[in-house]
């Protein structure tokens, strides 16, 4: 008699929870999923804007160190472990012969402050600091004003 009462229990609980979760007859129910994009959730995203690169203009820097902004496109440049197309204009000798601005000295020191014939390999990765400038408009909005005051920033 206990085992037809717990399988009596276990049927009248299975059936509540199927009642509560909106399960009906012809199957279950669900609310609308809300999305906090413009569009709806089960719509595809719009692919993002593509901005140009503004080309051949120095950038003038917005704080005391920050890298300094490319001045042409960069997204066919090769970077990996066995190369770097930023060093063939950029490295010492190279420099010169492209009058293109030469690398920091800073870059070729390692962290223990040895200086080394090469780039280290901390700074080997250009773009992870060094990125083309666009004219894209800022993402949100905020009060962030160049430190422009202070003539010694460049």
């Amino acid at each position: 008699m206990t085992a037809v009462k717990t399988k009596i229990k276990a049927i009248a609980l299975a059936l509540a929870l199927a009642l509560g979760m909106g399960v009906t007859a012809l199957g279950v129910v669900a609310e609308e999923v809300k999305s906090l994009r413009p569009t709806a959730a089960t719509e595809p995203d719009a692919p993002p804007a593509i901005y140009k690169v503004m080309e051949g203009a120095k950038h003038e820097r917005a704080y005391r160190q920050q890298p300094p902004l490319v001045p042409h496109t960069t997204d066919k440049y090769e970077i990996d472990l066995k190369v770097n197309q930023c060093l063939r204009c950029h490295e010492w000798p190279y420099s010169d012969q492209e009058k293109a601005p030469k690398i920091s000295d800073l870059h070729y020191i390692d962290r223990n402050g040895v200086r080394q014939d090469v780039v280290n390999g901390n700074r080997y990765f250009c773009k992870q600091c060094h990125v083309p400038q666009n004219d894209a408009k800022p993402l949100v909005t905020n009060k962030f004003q160049a430190a422009t005051t202070n003539t010694n920033i460049r």
